[in-house]
């Protein structure tokens, strides 16, 4: 791939919405797992789903940080408080 098509592809990953992009990022990963593509479609469906994960990984890390600014303490005023991972969440801790 090279670099003007990388930006493209980039350009084309950060106008998509969280759930357009997981929704893409979750059929190229059955595609990939079912096998049968060619290799240069193999190769480009891999870099493609690399960076969909990359860019819903960032857009949840986004909404995490808005959601730790928007958590309201007693008297109505705004703290920021760290919140569990999904493993902590999971195991209690």
């Amino acid at each position: 791939m090279t670099t003007d098509q990388a930006d493209t592809l980039d350009a084309q990953i950060a106008a998509l919405p969280f759930d357009a992009a997981f929704t893409e990022l979750r059929q190229a990963i059955e595609e990939l797992e079912a096998g049968g593509l060619a290799l240069e479609e193999t190769i480009a469906r891999t870099e493609r789903a690399v960076a969909l994960q990359r860019h819903c990984e960032r857009l949840l890390n986004n909404a995490e940080l808005r959601v730790k600014q928007l958590l309201t303490r007693p008297g109505g005023g705004l703290e920021a408080r760290d919140l569990p991972s999904v493993d902590e969440a999971a195991d209690g801790t």
